[in-house]
């Protein structure tokens, strides 16, 4: 038996994601798998993951940004080295296509934790978290094995602190802090992070 109103949410998206298509390809502009299968490899070879692609057609000029992510992050001379190698790639591709705005970026610090390599790349940073059961911590990411976060969270009023090992099933939100001063070299060194600074 037939639910209409199911049916017809149904046509609603995929009118939705065939207009999109048509609009990506009037515009001369590849799509976001396309981007994808292109570039996926020689990132990978570089020691990085694309995390998303935007393809935006709509913009003035057109738009395409690459989210990518490793596991020692990503800095300037790494962005200007990757924008350079998808800048080929997609010439390559359709050098007739229309200009557009190629970018390369990392996620931004809002970005939540939802996979083990992301707490990983996180390592030494702090974090906003909630547990599956409400409760919510702030903490240090530290070591991560079998599945499990350590956490370095302050213990009690004074600068002391102590590791919490979390299982990242039990964390149902996680989110970067940004910090405007130099965290406790105690924190970094339980967190396994002796002698760094965590990242603004």
């Amino acid at each position: 038996m037939s639910v209409p109103g199911c049916a017809a949410r149904s046509r609603v998206r995929t009118t939705q994601d065939e207009e999109l298509a048509v609009t990506e390809r009037s515009a001369g502009l590849p799509s976001q798998k396309e981007v994808i299968e292109l570039l996926d490899g020689e990132f990978a070879r570089a020691g990085y993951e694309i995390e998303d692609v935007v393809v935006d057609p709509v913009a003035r000029p057109p738009r395409i940004t690459v989210v990518a992510d490793g596991d020692d992050g990503l800095d300037l001379d790494s962005i200007a080295e990757l924008s350079r190698t998808a800048s080929t790639l997609l010439d390559e591709v359709d050098a007739r296509s229309a200009p557009y705005v190629l970018e390369v970026t990392s996620p931004g610090v809002d970005r939540p934790l939802t996979a083990e390599k992301h707490f990983r790349r996180a390592r030494g940073r702090k974090v906003d978290l909630m547990l599956s059961d409400g409760t919510q911590l702030t903490g240090r990411v530290g070591e991560i094995h079998d599945g499990v976060l350590c956490l370095v969270v302050r213990a009690g009023r004074q600068a002391s602190f102590s590791v919490r090992e979390l299982p990242l099933e039990g964390i149902s939100k996680a989110v970067v802090q940004v910090e405007f001063s130099p965290p406790n070299p105690r924190e970094l060194e339980l967190a396994g992070q002796s002698g760094k600074e965590a990242s603004a």
